[in-house]
């Protein structure tokens, strides 16, 4: 089998799926540790300093042009996927018991990445194109980041969005990634459990208490007050 042939099967853009689905993984984890300076009690210098050093860096420039690649193959294979499921299974199974083998969650990943990818473009939207293309934030401008983060979250719609985003995206993680590493065949019995756990452990806690802590923080100005 060629290289292109396992990429377009199934097998293959399953493992593609997990490959781009462990990166943005990856990437979370790193964009949680540039947000977190945001709580240092110094005006946001450290973030604005991260956000520049991020920003003329040739290595971050060039993994961020990885990451938008990553994401978009992430949607792509995921849409197939779940087209080619739909296919192969034109009637669907009886609904008897299938709340007892698996959530809702696990059954509609396709609904829930649908509406992280909404909300990642209402993300940069807000913070990307202000800073890095329209010059409006940061820069020459009397805005720097770290404000534009702090008035962000003072929008409570913004906020409530955030949040119900955050919520949605742990909840996708913890089924997906456990099924990255099975499609990756890096489970094993042996591990499963101790998997599971760190899976949940990494999508509800480090994610999703560790992002959702921003906006609540800042809305109720528990933190944010030097900035």
């Amino acid at each position: 089998m060629t290289i292109e042939q396992f990429i377009t099967s199934s097998l293959g853009r399953k493992t593609v799926m997990a490959a781009t689905g462990l990166f943005l993984c990856v990437f979370l984890v790193e964009h949680l540790y540039g947000n977190l300076l945001l709580f240092f009690s110094d005006g946001g210098a450290a973030f604005v300093a991260y956000s520049h050093d991020a920003v003329h860096s040739i290595i971050i420039r060039s993994i961020e042009v990885f990451l938008f690649v990553a994401i978009l193959l992430h949607v792509v294979q995921a849409t197939y996927l779940t087209r080619q499921n739909s296919v192969a299974r034109p009637v669907k199974y009886a609904v008897y018991k299938v709340n007892e083998t698996s959530s809702w969650f696990s059954r509609n990943m396709g609904i829930t990445g649908s509406l992280i990818f909404f909300f990642i473009v209402v993300h940069l939207w807000h913070f990307f194109v202000p800073y890095r293309i329209t010059g409006t934030v940061g820069g020459e401008s009397s805005t720097n980041v770290a404000q534009a983060v702090k008035e962000a979250f003072q929008n409570g719609w913004y906020v409530s969005l955030y949040v119900v985003a955050v919520v949605v995206l742990s909840f996708h993680l913890n089924h997906g990634f456990q099924s990255a590493f099975r499609s990756l065949g890096l489970n094993s019995k042996k591990y499963t459990q101790l998997l599971s756990l760190f899976g949940s452990f990494f999508a509800f806690i480090i994610v999703g208490v560790g992002f959702a802590s921003f906006p609540i923080l800042f809305y109720f100005g528990i933190a944010g007050s030097t900035i």
